[in-house]
């Protein structure tokens, strides 16, 4: 990977546990994320209009995606409303990263060098020394796992269906916008059978809006990523999130930087290097 990927995808990964932190820590994360999604396909549309959709071979990718990300969402959600966000969220993305590594190679011809492999390796361990860590001062209730586990599955799922629907499309911008279009379309529908969408993104506009813009620039810079590098380096990368989500909680939450977490640190800054070899 050119080094300007790595960075793309560790800004990605900022981006991301910036968004995920501030939805789990909202009073009310259904709303947060339903209100996200909603400001996110607003803000994208004068640009949708100007690049343009994309082309057909892109939209069975877009369509299977959006179906997927529902799922994702609702399971996240609901394992965050049962589970700690420090024991959840690094288990998911381990989960998905473990799940990508195979599949990508078997459906997107993505082969990784046996160095890559062992900072995906890494990355996977880092988190779960973050989860075990999490696990040990806050628990983690049985009734978590399974919520955990398929939005780590379908994280995945969603994966594959980018990185092919992005190649597809040649243009991560316009495959981006669209996505997120018709997310924002579906989360509407199943908030709307919830309660109220524009009620509950009338009461979330001030966390709705930064987050919105963070969740876009993440997912635009992976998919850009994507078109240039294998799909599973370009995921381990992103995941590593959760290693800066604990950064993000010591610099600025004042948390405990424990020896755990200390050496999660560690492997995913040797991980990276390595990743570079994809």
């Amino acid at each position: 990977m050119e080094p300007i990927l790595v960075l793309a995808a560790l800004a990605s990964a900022v981006l991301h546990a910036g968004w995920n932190a501030a939805v789990k820590a909202s009073p009310r994360p259904d709303a947060a994320m339903a209100g996200q999604m909603v400001a996110g396909a607003v803000m994208v549309i004068p640009v949708l209009a100007w690049i343009g959709l994309p082309p057909p071979e892109a939209w069975p990718w877009i369509m299977g995606s959006t179906g997927i990300n529902i799922v994702v969402v609702t399971a996240l959600l609901r394992a965050y409303a049962l589970g700690g966000f420090g024991t959840v969220y690094p288990v998911q993305r381990a989960v998905s990263v473990l799940c990508v590594v195979p599949l990508a190679g078997a459906l997107a011809g993505d082969a990784l060098a046996p160095a890559a492999l062992l900072g995906v390796g890494l990355i996977v361990f880092a988190l779960v020394l973050l989860a075990l860590g999490a696990r040990r001062d806050h628990g983690f209730p049985p009734s978590t796992i399974g919520w955990t586990l398929l939005a780590g599955i379908a994280s995945a799922a969603y994966v594959l269906c980018d990185a092919r629907g992005v190649r597809a499309s040649h243009s991560a911008l316009s495959y981006g916008c669209t996505a997120s279009i018709a997310n924002a379309i579906t989360m509407t529908i199943r908030q709307k059978i919830l309660g109220t969408p524009w009620r509950s993104f009338a009461g979330a506009w001030s966390l709705a809006i930064p987050n919105a813009i963070a969740s876009m620039a993440s997912y635009v810079l992976i998919l850009w990523v994507w078109t240039r590098a294998p799909v599973a380096a370009g995921a381990a990368l992103r995941d590593t999130s959760a290693v800066f989500a604990i950064i993000i909680a010591v610099l600025f939450l004042h948390e405990r930087f424990t020896r755990i977490r200390l050496a999660a640190v560690v492997l995913a800054c040797i991980a990276v290097p390595l990743l570079r070899l994809a």
